[in-house]
């Protein structure tokens, strides 16, 4: 299991979300949806933190919004409840310019993020385009430079700077879109499903290069998934959100050896025919 690391000039609690809710507006003048509903939650720096559950539970909307992606009044995801704070900065009614500053240092990883790159800009251009982005003034070759650092970091072979989109595979787009999502070397990143859409036979080095990035470059992260195993794989604690709420919070074993509410009793069991039966420490054999 992955361990907690400090970063250098960040100290305790990175996101803090109190009684927090987030909605969306309705369609064709109906009344706002609430994905989020009052949740309480905090990470600390260095930790790497999942968010599980299922299809429409509210865990996307959650990403958006700690990656201050959060939509004006009319389009949504929209903070309506509660307070949240990222990387120090209150992010209820934001002003732009303070949401600039901060995304600067907070990496985002949505979902289905290799089929989002840009199929007119070659695999180089696509990673280093938000640096471009942030100054279209920077130099140039340093550009291509920290592409090239991050490429080799998600272990694809550099030769793929020369390629655009169509000529990779899934697996190979979502390495450069990860990639992509850390060019700024973000204090905390952000990743919704980053295994989605990657098959399964790559599905474990993909794993395992995210833990070596963490590793190496020792930020925060927060991962969003569907699948148990994936967060018993990369993180220390996850919270179980099922239809806007937190229903489970802590270590991934602890929490499915607890089963109380029913979704969490369905999600040990697809967890355990995937892993085997849990062992928490101190069990018997």
């Amino acid at each position: 299991m992955a361990r907690i690391r400090r970063l250098d000039g960040d100290s305790g609690s990175v996101v803090v979300a109190r009684d927090l809710s987030i909605d969306y507006p309705g369609r064709h003048g109906a009344g706002r949806f609430e994905a989020v509903q009052g949740i309480d939650l905090t990470i600390e720096a260095g930790e790497l933190f999942g968010v599980v559950g299922e299809s429409g539970a509210g865990k996307s909307s959650l990403a958006r919004v700690l990656a201050g992606r959060a939509g004006r009044a009319n389009e949504g995801p929209t903070i309506s409840g509660g307070s949240l704070t990222v990387l120090g900065v209150p992010l209820r009614n934001v002003g732009e310019r303070t949401r600039r500053l901060l995304t600067a240092g907070i990496g985002f990883l949505p979902q289905h993020a290799g089929r989002t790159l840009r199929a007119d800009l070659t695999v180089a251009e696509n990673v280093a385009e938000p640096i471009f982005e942030r100054d279209r003034h920077y130099d140039q070759r340093d550009a291509g430079r920290r592409a090239a650092e991050l490429l080799d970091a998600v272990q694809l072979p550099l030769g793929v700077m020369a390629k655009y989109p169509y000529e990779l595979s899934n697996g190979q787009r979502q390495r450069v879109a990860i990639a992509r999502s850390l060019i700024l070397e973000p204090r905390i990143w952000i990743a919704d499903e980053p295994t989605g859409g990657v098959d399964v036979t790559v599905k474990g080095p993909v794993l395992d290069t995210l833990l070596e990035l963490q590793s190496d470059r020792v930020f925060t992260a927060l991962i969003v998934s569907h699948d148990a195993s994936v967060m018993r794989r990369l993180t220390d604690r996850i919270a179980v959100l099922h239809r806007g709420t937190i229903v489970g919070l802590g270590p991934v074993e602890q929490v499915l050896s607890s089963p109380d509410h029913p979704y969490i009793r369905g999600l040990r069991q697809d967890y355990e025919l995937r892993t085997g039966p849990i062992v928490l420490p101190g069990d018997s054999e």
